[in-house]
């Protein structure tokens, strides 16, 4: 009769032990029904399940395994399976995986108790923890700036949009970020990430820089502002906004654009995402003049935007075009994706404000990064702590990863 059983291993980690456990098994003929290692600090967590065949005997197996780990010094214990349980175990592999990615400036315990508790309360197991960020230098404090681990499980929550919201409002309690998303075949084969620009791939709003060269940076403002948390036509308040710059020197926008604040974490996230061969657009409501520096500056691929007209030197008033709004980058979201054969589901959209949703919502994976309270709570996810490179945590980089 053939027998099931999982082989737990722990010790100190060190080269060949792998391969002494399982030259072992090999040796009786056993098959490796499932497998995983973790190390943590130079400590081994290995657990292996097998299956030992009919032929076999499992004394003289666990014998020899037992021999073997006392002399490489290690802890070993074997747990039989029922083959009902282990038929019951293989059936759920049909479920939908999910995965939780908790981003903090430090990983605490209070944060991945919230965390697992939501998780439990869901009636789902945790599958696997790991740790996306770079090791911690104790003695380094700038190394302590970003911190990232991803949790693994398998199965829908019975609501959720109300998981959705737990893990939100813990996201708000604790000040970090916290994503759930499905761990599908897109997850991690993004291919286009196309950005707003003003406060979000840049930090400032640049019509707010323009109306203080032009006198009227109050007015300007409170407009901007009022447009960005929705509460104000975005093309009418565009129209209202860019009137009021009637006169305005053309060499305050060049000014302006040699010395736009890229925000944190800008230049890294778009130089990996070259590196990786994705194509990166500039959508935004704000102007082609300074889309198009950034586009020379960082590399990006597209800018659209809306272009000011200028006669004689100087701003008239007036845009010209079609003025880029919410529903227009929607649709010149998908008229990139449709040019570079890429599906809307290997697409990223990130922003801030209400004018974004139409975007983040048409794209694969919408973040809402350092955004307006109706944004962060309308997007399918949010980033508030960390920079702009927080978003390769979102499809899987690790920190060690090489480039080259």
């Amino acid at each position: 009769m053939r027998e099931i059983m999982i082989i737990n291993i722990s010790g100190e980690d060190k080269p060949g032990l792998t391969s002494s456990i399982t030259e072992i098994l090999g040796q009786h003929n056993a098959n490796i029904l499932d497998i995983g290692q973790a190390v943590i600090h130079n400590t081994l967590s290995l657990g292996i399940l097998i299956e030992i065949p009919e032929e076999a005997q499992s004394s003289p197996i666990l014998k020899d395994v037992l021999l073997c780990a006392h002399n490489l010094g290690i802890n070993i214990k074997f747990t039989p399976i029922d083959e009902e349980l282990y038929n019951s175990w293989v059936d759920a592999q049909g479920k939908t995986r999910n995965v939780i990615t908790l981003l903090a400036h430090t990983i605490t315990a209070k944060q991945i108790s919230k965390i697992s508790s939501i998780i439990a309360a869901n009636g789902l197991n945790i599958d696997s923890i790991s740790r996306l960020s770079g090791r911690i230098h104790l003695n380094r404090p700038e190394t302590r700036k970003k911190a990232c681990v991803m949790f693994s499980f398998r199965g829908d929550p019975p609501d959720k949009n109300k998981m959705k919201n737990d893990l939100l409002q813990t996201a708000n309690d604790l000040e970090i970020d916290i994503a759930l998303q499905e761990d599908n075949i897109y997850r991690g084969n993004r291919r286009l990430v196309a950005f707003d620009m003003d406060s979000t791939l840049i930090e400032i709003e640049v019509i707010d820089e323009l109306a203080k060269a032009a006198g009227v940076g109050d007015q300007v403002s409170t407009i901007t502002e009022r447009a960005m948390q929705g509460e104000f036509d975005f093309s009418e308040s565009l129209i209202q906004r860019v009137k009021l710059l009637e006169g305005l020197d053309e060499s305050k926008l060049v000014e302006i654009a040699k010395n736009l604040p890229l925000t944190e974490g800008a230049e890294r996230l778009i130089e990996i995402l070259k590196k990786l061969n994705f194509t990166t657009a500039i959508i935004s409501g704000g102007f082609t003049y300074f889309g198009e520096a950034l586009k020379q500056r960082l590399g990006i691929d597209y800018v659209y935007a809306n272009k000011l007209e200028i006669k004689n030197g100087k701003l008239t008033g007036r845009v010209e075009g079609e003025i880029v709004d919410g529903k227009m980058k929607a649709r010149l979201l998908q008229r990139i994706a449709e040019k570079e054969n890429i599906n809307l589901e290997q697409v990223i959209a990130v922003g801030d404000g209400a004018n974004d949703l139409p975007m983040l919502s048409k794209a694969g994976l919408g973040i809402a990064f350092r955004a307006k309270p109706i944004v962060k709570k309308t997007a399918e996810q949010a980033i508030s702590t960390f920079g702009l490179d927080g978003i390769l945590y979102l499809i899987g980089y690790r920190d060690w990863h090489t480039l080259t």
